[in-house]
């Protein structure tokens, strides 16, 4: 068997056990412990499984930390990514941009962009927008404030979406997997995202190597709901095929 063949039944395994251990796979597949353990390093490598002393188990889902924490967590990329959606957003377009420390890092880029219309619900991207951009119009979407993202949350923000119509849904997100989709880690983020989803002719997600291969507890969109990823130069092969396989464009 081939391990194109054999990491499938693998992962599983896995999912179906919770844990395993090399010994017992090496066993149920008739291959050394050595091929077991390329074959995990191989998974893991992709975020289908996590990778435990002598095995392997399903892989947990993430939990964010604070705003302040992610902003200078790969800043150098998100700002790489901040520059590079400039080239997929045309000047008079209309946009919903959702709250994270990537759409945020976008937000000097995009303004110099001539006559944007933005809805957000990020208090701190409509702030630097205003300040960086002459003509730019933001609609900030009013609803329950949160201190540490500085955002609005909540069916007051749902609502108000459904009187927008934008040309892109542009998304931060907590983590994603070419199989499963985009995920957030908050319940309320990715409600409000799909809402901006609804509501938008095109969907980009902004998202760092670091993300992939992650899971988090709440579905935001499918892999095939996308239009353009951006993430950074760091992607490895395995996630570009994916998302090839999947029809979706690609930015690095």
């Amino acid at each position: 068997m081939k391990p194109h063949e054999r990491q499938p039944q693998i992962e599983a395994i896995i999912r179906r056990e919770g844990e395993v251990s090399v010994e017992m796979l090496a066993a149920r597949f008739d291959v050394s412990f050595e091929t077991i353990r390329r074959d995990l390093g191989q998974l893991a490598g992709l975020g289908r499984i996590q990778k435990v002393h002598g095995g392997a188990r399903r892989p947990q889902l993430i939990r964010e930390p604070s705003h302040d924490e992610r902003a200078t967590t790969a800043a150098p990329a998100k700002a790489a990514i901040g520059r590079r959606l400039v080239d997929a957003v045309a000047p008079g377009e209309t946009l919903f941009i959702d709250t994270g420390s990537t759409t945020l890092a976008a937000a000097e880029a995009l303004a110099v962009i001539p006559d944007l219309t933005v809805i957000t619900n990020s208090c701190r991207l409509a702030e630097r927008l205003a300040r960086s951009s002459r003509d730019a119009t933001i609609h900030l979407l009013g609803g329950r404030y949160g201190l540490d993202n500085a955002q609005t949350t909540g069916i007051a923000v749902i609502e108000q979406l459904q009187a927008f119509r934008a040309d892109r849904a542009i998304l931060t997100v907590a983590a994603f997997d070419p199989v499963e989709g985009a995920m957030d880690a908050s319940l309320d983020e990715a409600q409000i995202a799909r809402a901006m989803i609804r509501n938008a002719r095109s969907v980009i997600i902004l998202a760092d190597s670091g993300k992939f291969g992650s899971h988090a507890a709440y579905a935001v969109c499918a892999t095939q709901d996308i239009d353009l990823i951006i993430s950074n130069d760091r992607l490895d092969k395995a996630h570009k095929e994916a998302l090839h396989d999947r029809g979706v464009e690609l930015w690095t």
